[in-house]
């Protein structure tokens, strides 16, 4: 098979990219920009470009695909050139469907805690000896590659994203998969730029549960009422397994963990984490894992990457990063750590760094938002929000929104005063974004 990616850079594209390289496919691809470590990754398997930019000539009769990712614009010559030639042009979930379609198909889905619960299932899995298949869209430490694609196995544990499947394929990326069994953790507001209401991103949710084969199982989060209003419309169509926040008692090493009159030790923390391993839970039990055997399997997970990460700690201070970015998140992070951590001081410090976040009708969703921290900072650029070409938005304006308990600022070096000045011992620290706050190293903070 001759496979050719216009945009091979992304995130996800790069790692369908080698996944297909490695199933023994002749992969070329091309991109305008190409950044670490999709670069080094894409170099390691000899399938980098040998140079930047779009080239039609690229494009020729013999190829079996052309894969096109959301990076590449609709108007981007090597895709003009595939459809002259009458090439079959996929999105990225397009073409992992194509090449999962005769295995039985698991989605994770919902606005929070899609990475975490794919990373659980994935480590219960590994750890009992379960072959599957993936494709998971955040980098998980202890993987070279995040999508993996076999002849030989029966199952593929995929992340189901919301957000749009192409320039020129405007639907959520999670309506192709067709799963067989489903899980939605909860709906939460996002991606603004796309779903311009609340109503029409709930709908999203509604079509993913109408596309799950038919007897097929969807575990749900009965804790979160629209999640549940969505799942209750398909019990007479499909299985429908709910969770929710199970029993839990917090301890020094992390949880112990209550299921069936038995405790299990587990490293991870947070009410927010605890749910999330029961929506994991009830997923391999549909593939016929043991609850009792798949919590044995968790004692040693410690976390997905970027999530509620423990980066320092010594007796004074523990220093903890994570992707947070959205309201609820925020919510369920910060409450996390102090719950683990309710004798220390608390400071958090989070980035308005997405389209959403920075969108100034969007900005009153955080309404407490960070409330449960002891001191809390909101930084943002302004910079950042002119490229994104919305309306600037004021340091007071974001101070209002999150109800007047943050300190907000716009230069990365007042971030860096903040922390200096909040230090104190016995306190733990928060970083919290999906980028780095323009310049802060949290290898050195």
């Amino acid at each position: 098979m001759k496979v050719h990616f216009i945009a091979i850079g992304g995130s996800a594209m790069h790692n369908l990219a080698i996944a297909l390289s490695r199933k023994g496919f002749v992969v070329t691809g091309s991109d305008d920009e190409i950044f670490e470590p999709s670069k080094g990754r894409l170099k390691k398997e000899g399938i980098l470009p040998e140079q930047i930019g779009w080239n039609d000539d690229f494009i020729t009769a013999d190829l079996d695909a052309v894969i096109l990712g959301m990076h590449a614009r609709a108007d981007n010559p090597e895709l003009a050139k595939a459809k002259e030639l009458g090439l079959q042009i996929f999105s990225y979930p397009e073409y992992i469907y194509e090449q999962a379609k005769n295995k039985k198909r698991v989605v994770i889905g919902g606005s929070h805690g899609k990475t975490t619960i794919t990373s659980m299932i994935l480590h219960a899995l590994q750890v009992l000896d379960f072959p599957v298949d993936y494709m998971v869209g955040a980098q998980l430490e202890g993987y070279d590659c995040m999508v993996k694609l076999t002849e030989d196995n029966d199952v593929i544990i995929l992340e189901g994203d919301e957000y749009l499947s192409s320039p020129i394929d405007r639907r959520p990326k999670f309506h192709l998969y067709k799963p067989h069994v489903a899980l939605i953790s909860g709906i939460a507001w996002d991606h603004i730029n796309v779903f311009p209401t609340y109503e029409n991103y709930v709908d999203q949710f509604d079509i993913f549960c109408n596309v799950i084969k038919d007897d097929g199982i969807l575990v749900y989060n009965e804790e979160d009422a629209d999640t549940e209003k969505v799942a209750l419309k398909q019990i007479d169509r499909l299985k429908i397994v709910p969770y929710s926040t199970p029993k839990y008692e917090v301890n020094d090493e992390g949880t112990i963990f209550h299921y069936e009159n038995q405790k299990f030790p587990l490293k991870i923390f947070g009410a927010h984490n605890l749910q999330n391993l029961y929506g994991a839970l009830n997923v391999v039990a549909a593939l016929g894992i043991a609850p009792t055997d798949f919590l044995n399997a968790m004692k040693g997970f410690t976390g997905a990457g970027k999530r509620l990460e423990k980066i320092s700690e010594t007796p004074e201070r523990i220093v903890y990063k994570d992707f947070a970015h959205s309201p609820s998140k925020l919510k369920a992070t910060t409450s996390a750590v102090k719950e683990q951590y309710p004798d220390r001081k608390l400071v958090a410090c989070m980035e308005l760094h997405t389209f959403s976040s920075l969108k100034k009708d969007f900005l009153p969703q955080y309404k407490d938002a960070m409330k449960m921290a002891d001191k809390a900072l909101v930084y943002f650029s302004p910079n950042v929000v002119k490229h994104k070409k919305l309306d600037p938005i004021t340091k007071e304006e974001v101070y209002e929104a999150f109800g007047k308990n943050v300190q907000v600022e716009t230069e990365t070096e007042k971030v860096l005063q903040f922390i200096e000045e909040e230090s104190t011992d016995n306190m733990v620290l928060l970083m919290m974004s999906s980028g780095n706050f323009d310049g802060v190293d949290y290898s050195q903070l």
